[in-house]
């Protein structure tokens, strides 16, 4: 089998800093873990808070910390480093190696999705964001590792799509229809979820929105680890 992650994201329309951040660590026992976190607000401040996040859960989990309980001080972290005042959403998606299991943490108030073959569940129960309280846990997820496994999280960008208007987004029914058509990438899943929710916002999206899916795939390559990264930047020349 083969892990494929993939991401597609976009900031809050006018605003020139996305509140969202995203890592991708290795697992010490084998695998990957992908954290996400979406700060409070937007901006510049919301982006100081979720790379605080991250960087507290990639470091935990890379001395091998359990995701249930790096979040947890993740959490307790942002509580005595903001008062209680500021919050921060927080998901993490694990394949881990040694247990042979896909791990979803979750302290998030919109939901993910997970799909085997053509199932799809939407795991929507209640979920805090951390930061306001200590010793907030999340809402963690556990299925063994499988052949056709696809989990997409995001931030709640995607569900405030197309409000304005009165037509949300529906992303199962949207993920439904993708994973009918063919059996496409990840990065052809997250750019199409990206892609509505565009639609939906008539391009100008009302929030900062992320997007990560992960599949587990047929291996039919080679052996090579790969990652590809594409960022678009504007450059200002100074006068």
């Amino acid at each position: 089998m083969e892990i494929q992650i993939a991401v597609a994201k976009i900031n809050k329309y006018a605003v020139s800093e996305s509140g969202d951040t995203l890592e991708v660590v290795e697992r010490p026992g084998g695998g990957l873990s992908v954290v996400l976190a979406d700060g409070q607000s937007s901006g510049r401040g919301a982006k100081a808070v979720s790379m605080m996040v991250v960087r507290r859960v990639i470091g935990l989990l890379a001395e091998g910390v359990r995701d249930g309980a790096a979040a947890r001080a993740a959490s307790d972290y942002l509580f005595a480093e903001r008062n209680g005042k500021v919050s921060s959403t927080l998901n993490i998606i694990s394949v881990d190696l040694a247990s042979q299991t896909v791990v979803l943490a979750r302290n998030n108030e919109v939901p993910m999705y997970v799909a085997r073959q053509e199932n799809i569940e939407c795991i929507n129960e209640p979920s805090r964001s951390i930061g306001t309280a200590r010793n907030i846990k999340p809402l963690i997820t556990e299925i063994p590792i499988q052949e056709g496994i696809t989990v997409v999280i995001f931030t709640d960008g995607i569900i405030h799509a197309g409000e304005r208007r009165g037509t949300p987004m529906d992303v199962g029914t949207t993920l439904r229809g993708l994973l009918e058509e063919s059996q496409p990438s990840s990065q052809v899943l997250a750019d199409a979820l990206l892609a509505q929710a565009l639609r939906l916002d008539d391009g100008r999206p009302v929030d900062d929105i992320s997007v990560v899916v992960m599949r587990m795939i047929q291996h039919d390559g080679d052996n090579v680890r790969r990652m590809t990264v594409r960022l678009p930047i504007n450059i200002i020349n100074g006068g």
